[in-house]
């Protein structure tokens, strides 16, 4: 059986320029940039606690982390309050 996958929102702040390029090279394997330091990836639990440990080991106590599991309603109803291109159902 296959593992429900949801679409997360990844946003962080990191302090660091070189610890930035690091995690963005990572996200960039894992989903599409939304902004500058926000990622929308399509994970399964397995794929996203990896991602996680992955984050976490590239940023230190003074960077911020946020992982946000969108419900298929969101993202269903992100179309009615966005610009056409902000998300694309698509992918």
């Amino acid at each position: 059986m296959a593992e429900l996958h949801h679409w997360y929102i990844v946003a962080y702040d990191i302090r660091s320029p070189k610890r930035w390029r690091k995690a963005y090279k990572l996200l960039q394997g894992y989903g599409s940039r939304l902004q500058y330091s926000m990622f929308r990836c399509w994970l399964n639990p397995r794929e996203r606690e990896k991602l996680r440990w992955q984050l976490e080991s590239i940023l230190t106590t003074e960077d911020e982390l946020l992982l946000i599991r969108l419900s298929h309603q969101c993202v269903r109803d992100l179309p009615q309050y966005n610009r056409p291109e902000a998300w694309s159902l698509d992918e």
